[in-house]
């Protein structure tokens, strides 16, 4: 099961997010987290894609 975490950050005019999920390897099988600060309305499809 994925954990997802999510935050707000703003900076000057702009809203900016950072998502945060833990991917599993499919080569070695331990989690890694994949980090990315992004607009607000894009979170959904960064956590749904694999």
């Amino acid at each position: 099961m994925a954990k997802k975490s999510v935050g707000t950050i703003q900076t000057g005019a702009k809203r900016l997010t950072k998502a945060i999920k833990m991917v599993k390897s499919p080569k070695s099988g331990a989690y890694t987290f994949v980090e990315q600060i992004m607009a607000p309305e894009d979170v959904n499809d960064f956590l749904k894609k694999k």
